[in-house]
């Protein structure tokens, strides 16, 4: 049974979604602000959290920061607005996905259980024991270990999932919507955007200048392919 934070400032829409979560089988962690759901990932076995952006005490951008400093546990942002730059920020600080609220309770445990199938994925299972190198990049399949020039690479499933279909694909031109269907295994129905915000955080973390990339290269109207170094 899979554990879920589920945080938010308002107990009604937190009791919801308990509900939806509890039918479909999974164990339910309770916080409403940021500070309550750091100490909940820190002292709790969470695999998944679900977090509103604008909460008190501590906002939903901020908590996910913190969490990031020492977990890669996917994380989905809840947003009340309808413009992308609470999502953006969020993907940019390491979110892994976001539902608008007010969501389609289908379409939350969707995303629930695609991010919940990557990271666990992550953690162990039958894969390949093949390495894939490119230049100082070693991504170890076996154990989901990206290194750079011998370095480990704190990746997030996303960030892990896109650099692996780049690096198996060398030189082959991806647009941003073959990536997201490759990734999120779904249509990105206008959510393909995210997928510019992944690579970007994901370049800060393998490029040495992220603004002039040795491996992960834009096609200007076309989408990303990786060169070989």
């Amino acid at each position: 049974m899979y554990n879920i934070l589920i945080c938010d400032d308002e107990k009604d829409i937190v009791s919801a979604i308990e509900i939806y979560l509890k039918t479909a089988g999974y164990s339910v962690y309770k916080a409403y602000n940021g500070m309550e759901a750091v100490d909940m990932v820190n002292s709790n076995d969470i695999q998944l959290v679900l977090m509103d952006v604008m909460m008190p005490q501590m906002d939903g951008i901020t908590a996910m920061a913190k969490i990031r400093e020492s977990s890669n546990v996917p994380v989905i942002m809840l947003t009340a607005k309808s413009e992308d730059t609470d999502k953006v920020l969020g993907l940019e600080v390491g979110a892994d996905d976001y539902v608008t609220k007010p969501f389609n309770p289908v379409e939350l445990l969707a995303r629930v259980k695609s991010q919940l199938r990557r990271y666990m994925q992550l953690g162990g299972g039958e894969t390949p024991k093949d390495k894939l190198v490119i230049g100082g990049i070693e991504l170890d399949d076996k154990s989901k270990q990206v290194t750079l020039d011998g370095e480990v690479m704190p990746l997030t499933p996303t960030e892990y999932d896109i650099l692996k279909l780049l690096m198996q694909n060398v030189g082959k031109v991806f647009s941003t919507k073959e990536i997201y269907r490759a990734v999120w295994k779904e249509d990105p129905m206008g959510a393909e955007g995210s997928v510019a915000v992944h690579i970007r955080h994901l370049r800060e973390k393998i490029e040495i200048n992220p603004s002039d990339p040795r491996y992960i290269k834009v096609i200007w109207g076309r989408g990303y392919k990786m060169e070989v170094q």
